[in-house]
Protein backbone atom coordinates (compact mmCIF):
# COMPACT_ATOMS: atom_id res chain seq x y z
CA UNK A 1 0.00 0.00 0.00
CA UNK A 2 2.77 2.46 0.87
CA UNK A 3 4.30 2.03 -2.60
CA UNK A 4 1.29 3.76 -4.17
CA UNK A 5 1.50 6.92 -2.04
CA UNK A 6 4.16 8.68 -4.20
CA UNK A 7 2.36 7.65 -7.39
CA UNK A 8 -0.94 9.09 -6.16
CA UNK A 9 0.67 12.28 -4.86
CA UNK A 10 2.63 12.89 -8.08
CA UNK A 11 -0.45 12.24 -10.21
CA UNK A 12 -2.53 14.56 -8.04
CA UNK A 13 0.14 17.25 -8.17
CA UNK A 14 0.44 17.00 -11.95
CA UNK A 15 -3.34 17.20 -12.32
CA UNK A 16 -3.67 20.24 -10.07
CA UNK A 17 -0.68 22.05 -11.63
CA UNK A 18 -1.98 21.30 -15.12
CA UNK A 19 -5.44 22.67 -14.30
CA UNK A 20 -3.99 25.77 -12.62
CA UNK A 21 -1.66 26.47 -15.56
CA UNK A 22 -4.55 26.07 -18.00
CA UNK A 23 -6.76 28.54 -16.15
CA UNK A 24 -3.88 30.99 -15.59
CA UNK A 25 -3.01 31.01 -19.30
CA UNK A 26 -6.69 31.29 -20.23
CA UNK A 27 -7.19 34.23 -17.83
CA UNK A 28 -4.14 36.08 -19.16
CA UNK A 29 -5.20 35.43 -22.75
CA UNK A 30 -8.69 36.77 -22.01
CA UNK A 31 -7.24 39.84 -20.29
CA UNK A 32 -5.02 40.51 -23.30
CA UNK A 33 -8.00 40.37 -25.64
CA UNK A 34 -10.00 42.68 -23.38
CA UNK A 35 -7.69 45.67 -23.66
CA UNK A 36 -4.93 46.68 -26.04
CA UNK A 37 -1.54 46.23 -24.42
CA UNK A 38 1.07 48.81 -25.35
CA UNK A 39 4.16 47.01 -26.55
CA UNK A 40 6.55 49.67 -25.26
CA UNK A 41 5.16 49.54 -21.73
CA UNK A 42 5.22 45.75 -21.78
CA UNK A 43 8.86 45.63 -22.90
CA UNK A 44 9.85 48.22 -20.29
CA UNK A 45 8.18 46.22 -17.54
CA UNK A 46 9.75 42.99 -18.75
CA UNK A 47 13.17 44.65 -18.72
CA UNK A 48 12.66 45.87 -15.16
CA UNK A 49 11.55 42.42 -13.99
CA UNK A 50 14.53 40.78 -15.71
CA UNK A 51 16.93 43.28 -14.11
CA UNK A 52 15.48 42.68 -10.64
CA UNK A 53 15.71 38.92 -11.20
CA UNK A 54 19.37 39.12 -12.23
CA UNK A 55 20.22 41.34 -9.26
CA UNK A 56 18.41 38.99 -6.88
CA UNK A 57 20.25 36.03 -8.41
CA UNK A 58 23.60 37.76 -7.97
CA UNK A 59 22.70 38.57 -4.37
CA UNK A 60 21.78 34.97 -3.60
CA UNK A 61 24.97 33.68 -5.25
CA UNK A 62 27.12 36.16 -3.35
CA UNK A 63 25.43 35.23 -0.08
CA UNK A 64 25.80 31.50 -0.78
CA UNK A 65 29.48 31.71 -1.68
CA UNK A 66 30.11 33.98 1.32
CA UNK A 67 28.54 31.48 3.69
CA UNK A 68 30.44 28.60 2.01
CA UNK A 69 33.77 30.41 2.37
CA UNK A 70 32.96 31.33 5.96
CA UNK A 71 32.32 27.65 6.71
CA UNK A 72 35.65 26.71 5.13
CA UNK A 73 34.37 24.88 2.07
CA UNK A 74 36.70 24.45 -0.88
CA UNK A 75 35.09 26.21 -3.87
CA UNK A 76 37.94 25.86 -6.35
CA UNK A 77 37.36 24.06 -9.61
CA UNK A 78 39.31 20.83 -10.17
Amino acid sequence: MIDWVPVVFVAFKALIFGACMFFAIKWHYDQGKKKGVETRALLLTMGKVAAVFVLALLGVLTFTFGIAKMLGMDLSLP
